[in-house]
């Protein structure tokens, strides 16, 4: 058992049921021009580019990263109208990775309803998420900070070789636990650490304090990842808006399978292997590995990881003074490592 730890600490100050929305509302008017913006960009002279367009920025997510850029500018300085305009880049940045996640899945459900690639077909879906990320990069040329363009597109292209290493290793019973945690870094924790860095961009904030809001922001996305694909197996369906065991049948194996296949004995991993990538996991099944799985510690292992890099994303805004700004970045820090969906 770890000892107690600021976070930890923090959770008896966090009420239950609480939600995202709630934690944000210094940024709610902020988060309000976001929406607008996503709004203004789904408009194109293409009459099909404008209906799937609006259809994927219609608001239905987190909004986390947006969250990210604001909170985090206002460290340093108060709030600006550049802020508003890359959280909602980051936003656009981040649907387009969601489209093209989609294609590489065949998934059906994105956030509660049908996914793109499910209403508009394969053809439409890479299209529209080429066209989501070459818009972004040409809308930060916008921007004051030419560093923004340079990240953005850094970024942009460390989350496609992310999502290229996780096919490489779909179905692949043999992945190890620092090539998932890879995975996870280039796939999601770059947009978070990318989206709190620009804030500290925009607050002019030293080169230190960038390291640190930036170091927070990649912990913070590690966290999220682990969590949601621990949510994969132990959520609600009709929370997370989308059916359980997906990333299985999908052949991506996480991190709770990957410590089961490493503790298991052989007969174990081999009927955990049996289900990688199957379509057709029948009730029972799901049970007796749900059950396999809670039984040998694969559960109770991941979300100890997840704490651990939530714990770590906070020993870096501990380093800031106290400030409304830096209480809200503590509770998303919770609120990530504590969701249901």
């Amino acid at each position: 058992m770890t000892s107690p730890t600021p976070l930890l600490d923090r959770w008896s100050s966090l009420p239950k049921g609480r939600g995202l929305s709630s934690l944000t509302k210094e940024i709610r008017s902020d988060l309000a021009r976001v929406e607008d913006r996503l709004e203004s960009w789904s408009h194109s002279a293409n009459p099909l580019t404008s209906e799937v367009s609006r259809y994927v920025l219609r608001k239905k997510g987190k909004r986390l990263r947006p969250a990210l850029v604001l909170l985090t500018s206002r460290l340093f300085s108060p709030g600006s109208e550049e802020s508003v305009f890359l959280a909602s880049l980051v936003e656009l940045v981040h649907t387009a990775s969601l489209i093209h996640d989609d294609i590489v899945d065949n998934a059906g459900v994105r956030r509660g309803k049908e996914s793109v690639h499910a209403k508009w077909g394969p053809n439409i879906t890479v299209l529209l998420g080429d066209y989501l990320y070459i818009k972004s990069i040409g809308l930060s040329l916008q921007s004051r900070h030419d560093r923004v363009t340079r990240l953005l597109a850094d970024v942009t292209a460390r989350m496609i070789e992310g999502e290229l290493d996780e096919y490489a290793l779909a179905g692949d019973a043999r992945i190890t636990e620092g090539q998932y945690l890879n995975i996870v870094e280039n796939k999601t924790a770059v947009l978070f650490a990318a989206c709190c860095r620009i804030g500290a961009i925009l607050g002019l904030a030293s080169p230190e304090e960038e390291e640190a809001v930036a170091a927070f922001g990649l912990n913070l996305g590690m966290t999220f990842q682990i969590v949601d694909d621990l949510l994969d197996f132990t959520g609600d369906p009709d929370v997370l808006g989308k059916p359980v065991l997906s990333d299985l049948a999908e052949g991506r194996v996480t991190l709770p399978l990957i410590r089961a296949l490493k503790t298991d004995g052989r007969s174990g991993r081999e009927r955990i292997k049996g289900l990688v990538g199957r379509k057709d996991i029948s009730a029972e099944e799901r049970r007796k590995l749900l059950g396999t799985l809670a039984d040998g510690g694969a559960f109770d292992y991941a979300g100890l990881k997840a704490r651990e890099f939530a714990e770590r994303s906070l020993e870096f805004v501990n380093r800031f003074p106290d400030s409304p700004p830096r209480e809200t970045l503590i509770r998303l820090a919770v609120f990530v490592l504590t969701r249901k969906r």
